[in-house]
């Protein structure tokens, strides 16, 4: 080991050990008990209810979460059982979560758009005992397959009209949300000691919550993630620049991902924070107006959506004001790029941003909620260079971080004062990341998981001796350390003539231009790529609307020649931004987008690719064909 490796590993020790000084003995249930001593009155879960919010203080959700735990003692749960939660973004989710925590349990959520047959795949997997579920949508996925289910007992519905009148054999108990939390409250308030006794057992080693990946190819995998784990992700996420004292947040994304259980469910706990429920991320933008969170995580597909979403209404625009908007931005485009690690702003550059972003992005920002968003992060993919700019030209730095479920969540990020464009950050407090020897990314640190459920074979594979975990991902770390993904090790292309190429560096090139929403490049073991193309919905709108076309038809812009020609010139212009081996020499647009609920993206919306590559596979073998 060389002087400045062995003082690197110094510092990470350092900031490691400083971690856990911080966190020492402490479990979830802890942390909860603190803010709701300290800040008990102030609000922390809010559900929209027609036009207003209803609201539980930190007091009233540690309260709802001890009664709750009794009730799950009350149908015979015992410490390590697991919780199956499938609802969407709202405060009973929450509670559920917690209660189980409290009851010695572990949680956790089930993607909602999981199909029965993954339904039963993983509620078998994991053994749960008790599933809590939103109504008759819900248990439509989990009713065919209770009869194979022998270790759940009871199934919770918040929706009491879905509980059913009868139960076929081998079913569980059927119970209403009231009823459950009914009988919880009266039996923590004869007796709390069953409870009690039930976190004083409560270590940092003990599981906090159960996650499984989302899975671009077969079946998803449990992973168990202690209280140990999770405090240490919650405090360099804080310290890298999370959450202010009491702010807001907006949970949208599904709870089963990790970075939405991390900044939804478990900062807010370390700043008193109020959490707001958006229970469709369709309706995100009406609820950053409603919400103006202090910040905003999306995975990029979020954030793609979202600027096409604002091109439209800028392209709407007078004139008059589009064209200081666009002077505006540049302005801002610049104070940004400048701003980056190793940079220095002149101080003309910053009078000019400050005059920029106090008359028009500020007002611009207020317009769509996110005047206040100071912590605006993109992860679980890499972002657009194109959207990454569109944001920054609106005063908005968008920070890459980089992580898994298997790390319990971000192990690089970007920080306000020290972030570079294009790269993921640097590594978080007390995580060390290296390159191996054939470029994967490898991270090492008490973030990191010990293995997955019941998969020797994949846990082996994924940590290694000295403690290093393979994280799959091709990526490189410069100079200052920032570190940079180029993609999955796993989706890499190599040509019939050898090349590797980076699909992602080509998707993001062809997703530059607003038209074109979702790109998914292939040509492995080909001569050169190929490109299957999808429409940016509302660009498409936008555009038909100002070329007399039917907006409401998706397919049949698909197949509009202005359309073709546009995308077209689209293609030709990220082929000249890549290097030969990269270019694409035939592309097919398709008529529709890829979704979740057709099966070509993830819960967490990355690309299927082995799904589309087979449901395309006519189309793909024509672009090769003569």
């Amino acid at each position: 080991m060389g002087g400045s490796e062995y003082m690197e590993q110094t510092e990470v020790l350092r900031l490691r050990r400083g971690v856990e000084a911080e966190i020492e003995g402490r479990t979830l249930v802890d942390l909860l008990h603190r803010t709701a001593a300290e800040h008990g009155d102030l609000p922390a879960l809010s559900d929209r209810v027609g036009d207003g919010w209803e609201t539980r203080t930190w007091a009233e959700y540690r309260r709802a979460a001890l009664e709750l735990a009794a009730a799950y003692l009350g149908v015979g749960v015992e410490p390590g059982d697991v919780v199956a939660l499938m609802m969407p973004n709202r405060s009973e989710h929450l509670i559920a979560d917690m209660g189980a925590v409290h009851a010695g349990a572990v949680p956790f959520s089930v993607y909602s758009t999981f199909a029965a047959e993954q339904v039963e795949f993983v509620a078998a997997d994991c053994a749960a005992r008790v599933a809590v579920l939103d109504g008759a949508d819900e248990l439509a996925r989990w009713r065919p397959g209770l009869g194979r289910l022998p270790h759940l007992r009871t199934v919770v519905l918040l929706d009491a009209a879905a509980v059913p009148d009868h139960r076929d054999e081998g079913d569980p108990e059927f119970v209403s949300w009231a009823d459950f939390t009914a009988a919880g409250r009266r039996a923590f308030a004869a007796d709390p000691a069953p409870v009690e006794a039930r976190l004083a057992a409560l270590t940092p080693q003990s599981n906090a919550t159960l996650l499984y990946t989302s899975g671009t190819t077969g079946n998803p995998k449990g992973v168990f993630e202690t209280h140990r784990q999770v405090l240490f992700q919650v405090t360099v996420t804080r310290r890298s620049g999370g959450l202010p004292q009491a702010g807001a947040t907006l949970s949208y994304l599904p709870m089963a991902h990790i970075a939405e259980r991390v900044l939804s469910a478990y900062l807010p706990m370390t700043v008193a924070g109020h959490i707001h429920f958006c229970p469709d991320a369709a309706r995100l933008g009406e609820f950053l107006g409603l919400v103006r969170p202090h910040g905003l995580f999306g995975v990029p597909r979020v954030w793609e959506k979202l600027q096409a979403k604002l091109s439209a209404a800028l392209a709407a625009a007078p004139d008059e004001q589009r064209t200081a908007i666009e002077s505006a931005a540049e302005v801002a485009r610049a104070y940004l790029e400048e701003g980056q690690f190793g940079r220095t702003r002149s101080p003309e550059l910053e009078k000019r941003f400050a005059r920029a972003d106090g008359e028009v992005l500020q007002p611009l920002r207020a317009l769509i909620g996110l005047d206040r968003a100071d912590a605006c992060i993109a992860g679980a993919a890499p972002l657009p260079e194109d959207t990454l700019r569109f944001f920054a030209g609106l005063g908005l730095l968008i920070r890459d971080v980089y992580g898994m479920t298997e790390n319990c969540g971000a192990v690089t990020a970007n920080r306000a004062d020290a972030y570079r464009f294009g790269s993921v950050g640097r590594p978080q407090d007390g995580i060390e990341v290296r390159v191996g020897e054939d470029g994967e990314l490898l991270v090492r640190g008490p973030v990191n998981i010990s293995g997955y459920l019941a998969r020797p074979e994949e846990s082996a594979a994924l940590i290694d001796a000295e403690g290093w975990l393979h994280t799959g991902d091709i990526g490189s770390i410069d100079v200052d350390g920032f570190v940079y993904v180029v993609d999955r090790k796993k989706e890499l292309i190599i040509t019939s003539g050898g090349e590797n190429i980076a699909p992602a560096a080509i998707e993001n090139r062809l997703k530059e231009h607003p038209l074109i929403g979702q790109a998914l490049a292939y040509g492995d073991r080909r001569p050169y790529p190929v490109a299957l193309l999808t429409l940016d919905p509302e660009a498409a709108a936008v555009w038909a609307a100002a070329n007399g076309a039917d907006p409401a038809d998706p397919a049949a812009l698909a197949e509009h020649p202005q359309v073709l020609a546009e995308v077209g010139r689209a293609v030709e212009e990220a082929n000249r931004r890549l290097a030969r081996v990269q270019q694409v020499k035939k592309w097919r647009l398709l008529p529709g987008e890829w979704t979740v609920e057709s099966a070509e993206l993830t819960p967490s919306l990355k690309l299927k690719r082995r799904v589309i590559q087979a449901r395309y596979a006519d189309d793909i073998g024509r672009m090769y064909a003569g």
